[in-house]
């Protein structure tokens, strides 16, 4: 079969929500969503307009303000770890580090998908707070795997040195940073550096394994700056002197152009990716240009319940998702808790991975119904199949995760789930195709790692202002920690009045601290999410994500619909006759 095989899916909202229940969860969402807006207008200040201003007094532009020029005019930004370090204080001071002290953003310039890594110049100088590095590694680590153009604005004092001992050492230390920027070289991805200011130690060596390097009047390069240097040797010199632009660019060869101000750079930055070849996304719509979904994707903030024990339809969710709400389901009738297939996204093909929620059949007993939202033998089996095939036929593939986690029990140990895990397990660890995992809600235990969770290194994850990751729930854990105090029903065996308030205060602050650890912020901070998103953001999200998927041609196997492994699928499981 050479077509493939996209049907209608969804239904108008009307028919899948009444009113008033379709209000109630757009309203309770709303107020996560406005306390996300907030928080990330707070992270986008930095230290405040005083720091702002002093930049402007030297002539200088801020981090956000050169990302602003640097991009093309009325695109959209996808920003990245906006919530690391989120709420954490350092030093004597309470200091903060709004987004750990560097914007890592996919951005178009001049029509080309980039990964730009901007240090943040109102925090302490754009030095690196901990985690600093690792977020800048996590943003060169996405850059590598889309092979997208990676531009750096270097405005960095080096380490942020009362706290060096939490980001100068370790594996993922500031160090390999500059191993990314050489692995980034030796996979040919293009890297130019714009020096806009003090970039000491850490912040010199950034910039020099790039293809092109500018460097403004006001910028300099330097191992170590003029106080070191007058403190070791007794010399009374300035950095500019000591590494200026005069040095670097014409007696070094450190940088290749000297520019008077960041605007200049900026120019000669979007020139300098105007040279690159253009993107592949065009070549592989075959034809089909962007449509808009038949169901606005708007209406998933009232379709998904905020509470997760409610559920939902999953189709409605791909049918606000994909292009003219078109899908092509595969294997429908095995692994009924997962729905996988196909559909377009801005004009290109992805594939989809999603967790059925509610009430399905039991094959094993057909009588019987059993919960979705977690993974049964036939769910696994196939999405390990159908990870294969796009993998095989070079679709990127996006993982849609509410669940639960993993049949247990006598039944699932006697199938053999620790073994169809294990080769779903080494599916995702093993496949070369981009994958983007959304957490829309729960994600919860081994499912959360069956389900492309970070730790098996998709390209992005994100997260939604309702997203929950944890092992397990508050009160389920509650129970398992105080388990030799309860009886088969869970229920506090003792009846001494002082050692049974202990025990249930001890179990609602085991719940309450787990329940707190769930929140999406928490993730966020300690770079366990990607980033954090509003619902109505996701599907232009997807479309950002996928386009890069396809942008550059000859990087990776991508086959002509004709010929996909998912057409044998589709006949070995019965569903083409």
């Amino acid at each position: 079969m050479a077509i493939v095989p996209l049907s209608p899916i969804g239904s108008p909202r009307d028919q899948v929500c009444d009113d008033r229940t379709f209000a109630e969860y757009r309203e309770t969402l709303g107020e996560r969503e406005q306390t996300l807006d907030e928080r990330r207008a707070k992270v986008h200040q930095g230290w405040g307009q005083k720091y702002l201003d002093r930049l402007h007094q030297r002539g200088k532009l801020s981090a956000r303000e050169r990302l602003a020029k640097l991009v093309d005019p009325g695109t959209e930004l996808f920003e990245v770890g906006t919530f690391v370090n989120w709420g954490l204080k350092y030093g004597d001071r309470g200091l903060e580090s709004p987004g750990a002290g560097v914007v890592t953003a996919f951005a178009q310039i001049e029509g080309r998908w980039c990964m730009v890594i901007a240090n943040d110049n109102t925090v302490a100088s754009g030095s690196w707070w901990p985690q600093t590095p690792e977020k800048i590694q996590r943003a060169q680590t996405m850059a590598l795997r889309l092979r997208l153009p990676t531009i750096y604005l270097v405005d960095c004092s080096g380490l942020f040195l009362p706290e060096q001992s939490r980001s100068f050492p370790g594996g993922t230390g500031a160090g390999h940073i500059f191993k990314k920027n050489a692995l980034l070289s030796a996979q040919g991805v293009p890297q130019i550096a714009g020096v806009f200011g003090d970039c000491i130690a850490g912040g010199g060596y950034m910039p020099i394994i790039s293809d092109r390097v500018f460097m403004t009047e006001q910028a300099y390069m330097v191992i170590a700056g003029a106080a070191l240097i007058k403190g070791a040797k007794s010399q009374k010199i300035t950095s500019l002197d000591i590494g200026g632009p005069e040095v670097h660019v014409h007696r070094s060869g450190c940088a290749d152009v000297r520019v008077p101000n960041d605007e200049v750079a900026l120019d000669c930055i979007r020139a300098e990716v105007r040279k690159l070849p253009s993107t592949g996304a065009d070549f592989y719509r075959h034809g089909r240009g962007p449509v808009e979904p038949l169901h606005p994707a708007r209406e998933l903030a009232g379709l998904i319940p905020p509470d997760h024990r409610e559920v939902y339809d999953a189709r409605q969710v791909l049918a606000r998702l994909c292009d003219q709400s078109l899908f092509w389901e595969l294997m429908p009738e095995t692994g009924e808790e997962m729905i996988v297939g196909v559909g377009r996204v801005n004009g290109l093909y992805a594939g989809f991975i999603i967790n059925r929620q509610g009430l399905v059949g039991d094959p094993e007993h057909p009588d019987r119904k059993r919960p979705a939202a977690i993974l049964y033998r036939g769910g696994i089996a196939k999405i390990s199949a159908f990870s294969r095939a796009c993998n095989a036929d070079g679709i990127p593939l996006i993982w849609l995760q509410d669940i639960s986690g993993f049949d247990v029990g006598a039944e699932a140990e006697a199938q053999g789930l620790l073994g169809y895990g294990s080769s779903l397990i080494y599916t995702n660890s093993t496949n070369d195709v981009p994958m983007f995992t959304v957490l829309l809600r729960k994600a919860s235990g081994a499912g959360y790692y069956a389900m492309s969770g970070l730790p098996y290194d998709p390209v992005v994850q994100l997260s939604t202002s309702i997203s929950r990751l944890s092992v397990m729930e508050g009160r389920t854990l509650a129970i398992a920690t105080y388990n030799t105090k309860l009886d088969d029903d869970f229920e506090i065996v003792t009846q001494d009045p002082k050692e049974r308030a202990e025990i249930e205060a001890g179990m609602k602050a085991t719940a309450e601290r787990i329940e707190a650890d769930m929140d999406p912020y928490v993730a966020g901070r300690q770079m366990d999410t990607d980033e954090i998103i509003r619902l109505e953001e996701l599907r232009p999200w997807l479309g950002a994500l996928v386009e890069m998927a396809y942008q550059n041609t000859g990087a990776r196997r991508i086959k002509n619909p004709r010929i996909w492994s998912l057409h044998d699928l589709a006949v070995l499981s019965g569903q083409v006759r």
